[in-house]
C-alpha cells in the first residue's frame, strides 16, 4: 500500500533493450523536475557570500564589540542564538573554570520563555564530588556579566537561566529576517555534503491516496530542510513498478478494461480494473487448477514480462507511463519535485546476480531446501533469518534493495541516504542495512530509515481507499465556500479557486504533520475538512493578515531595515522577537529529529504571539517612526512564517 508489495516478489526484466528504454523514460521524467536545481544552488551560493555582512557583524562594528570565541558546530553569522551561546560559553568558562567544550553543548532550550531563552543544567558540566550545585548556580549567575547581550541571569535550583536582551535581538534578528528574506534560518552547516532522499514510492497503476501522502510530505520536508542547511540533496522516487500485480492488472484489463476509459481517466480506470480482478480471485478461492485461476494466469503473464516478451512489456510500459504522468501533476500540486524516477524494474538481473555472489563470498548465505537464506541472528537476534533467493532462482526485493543501495553509492558517493518508509517495514529496512554492513560496506552507517505510522481505515484491494485528489478537491471546495462569505475580501482575490486550493492543501498537510510522524491515525473526513483551531488554514490566515498589515502601511523594506528599535518597549514585542530568534535553532533541531511537527509546533507558537500583539502594537494611525518599528517587527514575523510554511511544502497566500 505504501511501498514495494510484500507479495509477488520476482526477478527483474532480462530484456536489455527494454531496460534501456525504461531508463531513458525515467531520465526524461527526472529532467522535468531538475530544471530549478541550478537556481537553488545559485541562491545558496549568493547566501553564503552574503553571510560575511550579517546583521551581527554590523552591530558589533557599530558598538566596537569583540566577537566571542566561536565553538565547534556554531554558526553565529547565520544563527543569533549560536552567537549568544558562544558569549555565554566564554563568560561562564571564565567564571567557573569549566572547559568551554563542556559548556557549549550543555546549553539547552527552555520549554517556556518564562524560564529564559537558554539554560544550563550544572550537573552536566560540574561533577566535583561534594559540590553544592545550587549554591554554585547562585554564585555564577550573580557574577555573570550581562554586557550588550543578556538582560538577566537567574539561578533555578541546579540550573542557570539566561534571558536575551531584546535590544540586541531587535537590532540583529529583525534586520537579518528582512535582509536575508527566504534565507533567514538557512545554514551552511551541510556545505560540501550530499544526501540522497528516497520518498513517496507509490505502486504504479494505482491512484495516489491519503496513505501515500505521509511518505511524500515527510520526504519533501526533509529534502527542503537539508537543502536549507547547505546539503546537496538528490530526491529519488523509487516506484513499485514490477511484480506479479502487473500480470494481474493485465489479466483484469483484458476482462474489464476499456481503451476509451483508459484514455479519459487512466489511473482511476486501472484502479477499477484492479479491484474487480481481485474480487475474481476471492470468488474463485481454490476451486480452479493453478493454470486456469486468475492468480495462475497473472503469474504466467508476469513470467512473459520477465522473459522480455514485447507485447507484455508494451502494455506494462503503457500503464507505467500513464501512472507517472498522473503522479507528476499530483506532486506539482503538493510542491514536490524529484531528480529521479527510479523503480524496482531498473535494478538489473546482472546486479542482483552479483549481489548473490557477494553474499556467498562473504559467507552470509546458506541453502535451505533450495532457497538461499541469511541468518542475521548471528549479528542481532532481533533481525531473524531472511530469504534472499527462492528455490526457483527468483530474487526477492530484499536482494533488490541491497543491489540498488550499492548502485546508488557508486553513482552519488553520498554522505547520507534517507529512506522515508512506513514503520511496518522497520524489520525489512533493518535487515538490509545489516546485510550491507556485514558485506563490508563502511558507508552502510550512512543509511537512515525515517519511519512513520500508518493511515488506517483504508484498503486498496477492497476498493475502500480514499484518493488524495478527491480529498484535495473537497477541501478546496469547502475553503472556497468559506472565502465567498466575505464578499469584499473575496472580490480582491485575483484567483480565488487557486487560493482555495492552496488553503485546502494546507489543511490536509498540516493535520498530517502536526503530531509525531511515528503515530498512526485513523482516516476521517471530518478531520481532513476541519478548519477550527490550529490548522493549515489558520497559518494561511495569519500569513495573509500580516501581508495585509504590510500593504496598508505602505512602507518599503529599505525603510524598515533601519527603523528605530528603541521605540519597541512593549512586553509582547519582546516575546515576539525572542521567538523569531529561535527559528534557525528550530531548523537545526528538526534536522536532528527529522520531525515536521517540530516546525509546525513552532509556527503555531509564533502565530499565537503575533495575534496577541495586534491589540497592543498598532501600526495604523501611529507616528511614522513608531509605525515603521512595529511594522518591521511584523514584517520579520511574516517572513519567518513564510519560510517555515514553504519548508513544510505549503504555498503561503497573500489574500484569503
Amino acid at each position: 500500500m505504501f511501498k514495494r508489495p510484500l507479495l509477488g516478489i520476482v526477478k527483474t526484466v532480462t530484456s536489455k533493450t527494454f531496460v534501456q528504454s525504461s531508463r531513458l523514460f525515467c531520465n526524461c521524467a527526472a529532467t522535468r523536475f531538475s530544471s530549478n536545481l541550478l537556481d537553488h544552488q545559485n541562491q545558496k551560493n549568493i547566501y553564503i557570500r552574503m553571510a560575511s555582512t550579517s546583521a551581527i557583524t554590523q552591530y558589533l562594528e557599530k558598538l566596537s564589540l569583540k566577537e566571542p570565541q566561536n565553538n565547534e558546530g556554531s554558526f553565529p553569522e547565520e544563527n543569533t542564538v549560536d552567537f549568544l551561546r558562544n558569549y555565554i560559553t566564554e563568560e561562564l568558562s571564565k567564571i567557573s573554570g569549566v572547559d568551554a567544550k563542556l559548556i557549549f553543548p550543555a546549553l539547552e532550550w527552555t520549554n517556556t520563555l518564562e524560564r529564559g531563552d537558554l539554560l544550563i543544567p550544572l550537573p552536566r558540566i560540574y561533577r566535583v564530588k561534594g559540590a553544592n550545585l545550587k549554591e554554585l548556580a547562585v554564585e555564577w549567575s550573580e557574577k555573570f556579566p550581562l554586557g550588550e547581550y543578556i538582560t538577566k541571569v537567574e539561578a533555578n535550583g541546579t540550573f542557570i537561566q539566561f534571558y536575551f536582551s531584546p535590544k540586541f535581538l531587535y537590532n540583529v534578528v529583525i534586520k537579518s529576517a528582512l535582509t536575508k528574506r527566504e534565507n533567514y534560518g538557512a545554514s551552511v552547516s551541510g556545505q560540501g555534503k550530499k544526501i540522497v532522499v528516497e520518498f513517496s514510492s507509490p505502486n504504479i497503476a494505482k491512484p495516489f491516496h491519503a496513505g501515500h501522502l505521509r511518505s511524500t510530505i515527510i520526504g519533501g520536508f526533509l529534502s527542503n530542510l537539508y537543502e536549507k542547511q547547505g546539503w546537496d540533496v538528490y530526491r529519488i522516487n523509487y516506484l513499485g513498478d514490477w511484480g506479479k500485480q502487473f500480470g494481474l492488472l493485465a489479466i483484469g484489463f483484458d476482462r474489464y478494461g476499456s481503451e476509451e476509459k483508459l484514455a479519459l481517466d487512466p489511473i482511476n480506470h486501472l484502479f477499477e480494473v484492479y479491484v474487480r480482478v481481485n474480487k475474481d480471485i476471492e470468488a474463485e478461492g481454490d476451486s480452479l487448477p493453478e493454470e486456469e485461476s486468475t492468480n495462475g494466469k497473472a503469474r504466467a503473464y508476469f513470467k512473459k514480462m520477465e522473459d522480455g516478451d514485447e507485447s507484455a512489456l508494451k502494455l506494462w510500459k503503457k500503464f507505467r507511463e500513464l501512472s507517472i504522468t498522473k503522479y507528476v501533476d499530483t506532486y506539482k500540486r503538493l510542491n514536490i519535485r524529484f531528480d529521479s524516477y527510479s523503480g524496482e524494474s531498473q535494478v538489473s538481473q546482472k546486479l542482483m546476480n552479483d549481489v548473490i555472489d557477494q553474499f556467498a563470498e562473504t559467507g552470509l548465505t546458506h541453502e535451505d531446501r533450495g532457497a538461499l537464506l541469511i541468518d542475521l541472528t548471528r549479528f542481532n537476534k532481533k533481525l531473524g533469518k531472511c530469504i534472499v533467493q527462492k528455490s526457483d532462482g527468483t530474487k526477492i526485493y530484499l536482494t533488490r534493495d541491497v543491489g540498488e543501495a550499492i548502485q546508488r553509492y557508486q553513482t552519488h558517493a553520498f554522505d547520507k541516504m534517507i529512506y522515508v518508509i512506513a514503520s511496518q517495514q522497520d524489520l525489512h529496512t533493518a535487515q538490509f542495512f545489516e546485510i550491507l554492513k556485514q558485506m563490508g560496506y563502511d558507508w552502510s552507517s550512512k543509511l537512515l530509515h525515517v519511519n512513520f505510522g500508518m493511515v488506517q481505515g483504508m484498503s486498496t484491494r477492497k476498493g475502500t481507499v480514499v484518493f488524495l485528489d478527491q480529498i484535495l478537491e473537497e477541501t478546496r471546495d469547502k475553503m472556497h465556500e468559506v472565502m465567498k462569505k466575505n464578499e469584499h475580501k473575496y472580490a480582491q482575490i485575483e484567483n480565488p479557486e487557486q487560493v482555495a486550493d492552496y488553503i485546502g492543501i494546507s489543511a490536509v498537510m498540516i493535520q498530517d504533520m502536526q503530531s509525531k510522524r511515528i503515530n498512526n491515525y485513523e482516516f476521517k473526513w471530518e478531520r481532513m475538512l476541519s478548519f477550527e483551531g490550529d490548522t493549515g488554514p489558520y497559518l494561511q490566515y495569519a500569513h495573509s493578515r500580516l501581508k495585509s498589515v504590510e500593504r496598508k502601511a505602505g512602507f518599503k523594506t529599505e525603510d524598515l531595515v533601519n527603523a528605530d528599535w528603541s521605540l519597541l518597549k512593549e512586553h509582547q514585542a519582546e516575546i515576539l522577537v525572542r521567538l523569531l530568534a529561535q527559528y534557525p535553532d528550530v531548523l537545526r533541531n528538526a534536522l536532528k529529529t527529522h520531525e515536521p511537527s517540530t516546525v509546525v509546533t513552532y509556527l503555531f507558537k509564533l502565530t499565537h504571539q503575533v495575534s496577541s500583539c495586534y491589540d497592543v502594537l498598532w501600526v495604523a494611525g501611529q507616528e511614522e517612526e513608531l509605525a515603521k518599528a512595529r511594522l518591521a517587527l511584523y514584517a520579520a514575523a511574516r517572513q519567518v512564517l513564510y519560510n517555515g510554511m514553504v519548508l513544510l511544502g505549503l504555498t503561503p497566500v497573500d489574500r484569503m
